[in-house]
């Protein structure tokens, strides 16, 4: 065991953790009505825990297991049978990579709480959530960051996969399921109402921006040079996306938005992860430079051409931002083409399918989207019996 990189990824954990909680809660629930932002933040709370559970019972042994195949884990560390607090995973306790991990496991299917904001049903929320997080995000980490198919030596070669922090893991899978779900579901019945918040929704950007140095910084896996450069990387990317997305939606309508400001942020964060671990500072420039105009496209394309109702651009943001960084990987020379490419679609294809079956059996169980009224009347109160702000606003 190696005390500095323990400890740094004890710092890590955390900060990925406050990604989610409050980071990710206050950033989408500021984006919605008043009338909506407790349900946003009970489904970010909900998944935290529930997520956290599911990871310890299969989540990890699925992902991290050594007693599957190419394909999967296996149960063998299922209850993380066999690990203690002497057990170790490279030069860290194996128990704190678990966390570590647990705490991706979170945030992604947390992710996708955007593309159905202010109308789904939450008991729909939970059991898709859980089921989805095991039968997908598990098997896509154990294929690409487990020693699966997708690795070196793999199917696709060689050369495998390079996804430093989860632009395919990651991004690319919460962005396809948020997408497929906003397309099942159905667009809000008011997609007129501006955010509610936009106070909310820079205080929760900048605890992303934050939690992202754990996020990316703390993949290295140790405390060392490879580590601060993940994270000055990050910051380059995320500092200049901002810019330039605030700069072409200022071109295009003649004001730059703070909720565009930071949104171009979070584009240049989800593109720099895949890469953060193999790219330079220039690079990561040029990265986040053309993500804070790519992403903004994007949401057009969905918003207007699409018609597709993805709430809180989940897809253009997330999905886009991570597919284009891992492409950029092959761009500047630092993977294999035929592995980036392979992935992406191997990942996506599988995402879109395991996704759309959930959506189908799940809604058998538990109803898919509220009420005509409770969508009027906002989920805060409807739903939960609370509510934050007075129902007028």
């Amino acid at each position: 065991m190696n005390g500095a990189d323990t400890a740094w990824i004890i710092v890590a954990t955390a900060l990925v953790l406050f990604m989610t909680l409050p980071g990710l809660a206050l950033f989408y629930g500021g984006l919605v009505r008043a009338r909506n932002v407790l349900s946003v933040f009970m489904h970010c709370f909900s998944i935290a825990c529930l997520m956290s559970i599911l990871w310890l019972i299969a989540g990890y042994s699925i992902a991290f297991g050594d007693g599957g195949s190419g394909l999967w884990g296996g149960l063998g560390k299922a209850f993380l049978n066999g690990v203690d607090a002497d057990s170790l995973s490279g030069t860290l306790p194996e128990v704190l990579f678990f966390a570590f991990q647990m705490t991706f496991a979170i945030i992604t299917p947390a992710l996708i709480v955007g593309a159905y904001v202010e109308r789904v049903g939450f008991g729909f929320v939970l059991t898709f959530s859980g089921l989805w997080m095991l039968l997908c995000y598990a098997p896509v980490v154990h294929w690409i960051w487990g020693g699966g198919m997708l690795t070196d030596g793999g199917i696709l070669g060689e050369v495998g996969v390079r996804d430093f922090a989860g632009g395919i893991v990651v991004h690319e899978t919460a962005g396809l399921a948020a997408l497929i779900i906003a397309f099942v579901l159905g667009p809000r019945r008011n997609r007129t109402t501006p955010p509610h918040n936009p106070g909310y929704v820079m205080i929760g950007a900048a605890m992303l921006w934050v939690g992202w140095f754990g996020f990316n910084g703390g993949s290295q896996l140790a405390a060392d040079g490879g580590a601060a450069m993940a994270m000055t990387v990050t910051h380059i990317s995320a500092a200049t996306a901002s810019l330039t997305w605030a700069l072409y939606e200022r071109i295009k309508y003649g004001k730059a938005s703070m909720v565009g400001l930071v949104t171009g942020t979070i584009a240049g964060l989800a593109s720099i992860t895949p890469a953060s671990g193999y790219v330079d500072p220039v690079q990561a420039l040029i990265i986040g430079a053309v993500a804070g105009v790519l992403c903004q496209e994007a949401v057009n394309v969905i918003r207007n051409t699409l018609k597709i109702d993805d709430t809180l651009d989940v897809f253009a943001v997330h999905g886009v931002g991570g597919i284009f960084g891992t492409l950029m990987i092959a761009v500047f020379g630092l993977g294999a083409w035929t592995a980036q490419l392979g992935g992406l679609i191997i990942v996506g294809a599988f995402t879109a399918a395991v996704t759309f079956v959930l959506i189908k059996v799940v809604a058998l169980v538990t109803p898919l989207r509220v009420d005509a009224e409770t969508e009027t009347n906002g989920l805060d109160l409807s739903v939960y019996g609370e509510r934050a702000y007075d129902m007028s606003s």
